[in-house]
């Protein structure tokens, strides 16, 4: 996930916490592996925090096809808009339409049910190459 407009850092001093069964980019997004080839993708706590209050969500449609970093999804906020980038290659096979009536979920819980799209992946070693909560951690600096 990439801001188009900027926000102060000094707003952004919360500690988060990243869990450990997650995968992470750099771009802030989070990848949770699930049944077979399926996986569930969302943005982190911090990209939340760093947006403000989600008032849009724009998501993939089902059967799109996307590979790593296509931006693929929207996120707007009352502070900016953020592309959200394919963490890894595949198929959109479900989008969480819950966000489309309450897409404040994203913040309210990022890892549960403000998760964004599922994907089923073409290359199951594209997982490799994601980072884990402690790598992930140290790049937000935390």
């Amino acid at each position: 996930m990439r801001a188009r407009e900027g926000r102060d850092r000094a707003d952004q001093e919360e500690t988060h916490v990243f869990p450990e069964d997650l995968h992470y980019t750099d771009k802030h997004e989070w990848v949770r592996a699930g049944n077979g080839a399926i996986v569930r993708v969302g943005i982190t706590s911090y990209a939340a925090d760093a947006l403000g209050d989600v008032v849009y969500v724009s998501l993939p449609q089902v059967g799109e096809e996307v590979a790593i970093d296509d931006a693929c999804a929207e996120v707007e906020s009352t502070k900016s808009v953020s592309d959200v980038f394919a963490p890894l290659s595949g198929v959109v096979t479900a989008v969480n339409d819950l966000l489309n009536d309450t897409p404040d979920t994203v913040n309210a819980d990022p890892y549960g049910d403000g998760w964004l799209f599922e994907l089923e992946i073409s290359d199951s070693t594209e997982l490799d190459d994601l980072l884990d909560a402690d790598a992930y951690a140290e790049v937000v600096g935390e």
